[in-house]
């Protein structure tokens, strides 16, 4: 089964981002002529996506106004920030609990559409979750030796190899399992990972990790090239 529902997380406090986060979400930043979250929206409507969730927490209020009226339906964790599994867990009367996307809302990418390279390459008889991810000399924006080696068969171990871009597919059932209300999504990666079923699937474009305000430059001079290719 090939997902066509993608979850992307906008309920982050931001810090990394401040002073710009003090009046709005991380998820709302100008890079180039859109928002953050405009740009990972723009990349699900364009793999097709049927469905497309956002969730809230910090200034939600504010993402909310923003998706308004464009079909996008919102998880909102106003009460609680749960972090990345127990958002997932708490979106899945949204979501489903079949495979689906999941992507972080402080990036930006450039070349094959991250949704659809995921999806060309889920095979979900083998995989509990797909990972997306980079080298370190494709990721800029980024600090830090990496997050996964990556196995001759696609299989992930923790180690300094490659690094995560905050994109995925994984069986959304998987985060029901989990008896905490908050908890990261990593959780549920290590557990897959003893059972051989974390996969992961090498990027084969650029992407920029905008989590500080001095990523911001990087990331248009990435979106320029884009432009003029």
């Amino acid at each position: 089964m090939q997902p066509d529902t993608a979850m992307f997380f906008a309920a982050g406090l931001g810090t990394r981002m401040r002073p710009l986060t003090e009046t709005r979400p991380k998820p709302l930043i100008t890079v180039g002529q859109a928002t953050l979250l405009d740009h990972a929206l723009d990349l699900g409507a364009k793999a097709g996506l049927r469905r497309m969730v956002v969730n809230t927490h910090y200034l939600g209020q504010m993402v909310r106004s923003h998706v308004a009226g464009r079909g996008v339906l919102v998880s909102d964790e106003a009460d609680q920030l749960l972090d990345t599994g127990g958002g997932l867990k708490a979106a899945l009367p949204l979501v489903g609990d079949g495979p689906v996307f999941t992507m972080n809302t402080d990036a930006i990418w450039r070349g094959p559409n991250p949704f659809a390279a995921l999806s060309a390459a889920w095979d979900p008889d083998r995989m509990g979750a797909l990972l997306l991810l980079v080298p370190p000399d494709s990721a800029l924006g980024h600090t830090g030796a990496g997050d996964f080696e990556v196995a001759g068969d696609g299989r992930l171990r923790r180690g300094p190899g490659l690094i995560y871009t905050g994109a995925q597919i994984l069986h959304g059932g998987l985060a029901a399992d989990v008896p905490e209300k908050v908890f990261s999504l990593n959780l549920i990666w290590s557990a897959l990972a003893e059972e051989g079923r974390l996969f992961g699937l090498p990027y084969a474009g650029a992407w920029c990790d905008v989590g500080q305000p001095q990523s911001i430059a990087l990331a248009e001079t990435l979106l320029d090239q884009d432009a003029n290719v």
